[in-house]
């Protein structure tokens, strides 16, 4: 794996912990030779995150909309920072330059870049691995809506099997070294499309 995105809070959160896990992982990024390719902020998670990967020497990829670099908040220090016209564009981009996905805790756009490339994965329109890097428990009620998904059966559990899950960054990075994708037949991506209504 050459470039890992990485999508975070533009807060730090409530619990250092979340930080110094965002600094662990930076270090591994940069130990790795693994270029971050992440959403282009100096605040938050995402600025613990990218100051930790450069500060190890790493590569930093920065991508973020035209608004939001303009409220000030763009990282401007790192090597490769580009402004594009919106988020739209910022998560295309960034899919297309990533070789894989994790997830650190943060908001709702977090939660929502991260399911999107979840839906792309079981949709088949990339074979790269998703993960999330599950510090404190961050991820636990998310994972236990997912497994309701499959209960009820709305996603397959092949989908389900996609996300991986991890308490270290390290532990990850081996999960995604390993990873093979579950095979879905065309009739598992469409099953949960081909339903009827009583």
């Amino acid at each position: 794996m050459k470039r890992i995105a990485v999508y975070c809070g533009s807060s730090p959160g409530s619990n250092p912990i979340y930080s110094d896990a965002a600094r662990e992982l930076g270090r591994i990024l940069a130990s790795e030779d693994i270029t971050l390719v992440y959403g282009g902020g100096s605040v938050g998670l995402m600025g613990v995150l990218a100051r930790s990967v450069i500060k190890a020497s790493g590569e930093v990829i920065g991508v973020i909309p035209e608004a939001i670099a303009k409220m000030e908040v763009a990282y401007n220090e790192i090597q490769d920072l580009r402004v594009v016209k919106d988020m739209h564009t910022r998560k295309a981009l960034i899919a297309e330059l990533a070789s894989a996905f994790i997830a650190l805790p943060g908001g709702v756009g977090t939660a929502e870049e991260l399911i999107e490339i979840l839906t792309w994965a079981g949709l088949g329109f990339h074979q790269k691995p998703v993960g999330v890097l599950n510090v404190n428990g961050f991820f636990d009620p998310l994972l236990t809506f997912l497994d309701k998904m499959v209960e009820e059966d709305f996603i397959a559990p092949e989908q389900r099997a996609m996300l991986l899950i991890n308490k270290s960054a390290a532990g990850l990075l081996s999960q995604f070294n390993n990873y093979i994708p579950p095979k879905m037949d065309k009739a598992q991506r469409s099953i949960k499309l081909s339903g009827s209504e009583n």
